[in-house]
């Protein structure tokens, strides 16, 4: 079964950036249109960015518009979230997924914004 991986969080003050990555086992799912979710403690699953099968970015959730750019390299079975201008409401478990046929959730990246 296919498994995402993603990696790129960490802790960093507002105002500064982090590349998130996420890497699927198999390269066929990342011609399908992907997402970026993020989920906050005590708060639901959030979708945050949508990227077409060819690489055009198709959603951006209100509050990181601007800020985030989601990005794919298919060769490489990777999805990118690159996220600039951080805020300390951006602090979440970020996830990436399939959007059509959701896949085994992967344990996500934390990401951490300071004030």
């Amino acid at each position: 079964q296919v498994q995402l991986v993603e990696s790129g969080g960490g802790l960093v003050q507002a105002g500064e950036s982090l590349t998130l990555s996420c890497v699927a086992s198999e390269s066929t799912f990342n011609s399908n249109t992907m997402d970026w979710y993020r989920q906050a403690p005590g708060k639901q699953r959030q979708l945050v960015a949508t990227i077409g099968g060819s690489g055009t970015p198709i959603y951006y959730t209100d509050s990181v518009k601007g800020r985030f750019t989601i990005s794919r390299d298919n060769a490489k079975n990777t999805v990118y979230l690159q996220m600039n201008s951080l805020k300390p409401e951006d602090t979440a478990v970020y996830y990436c997924n399939r959007r059509f046929g959701t896949i085994p959730w992967g344990r996500g990246t934390q990401v951490t914004v300071s004030s």
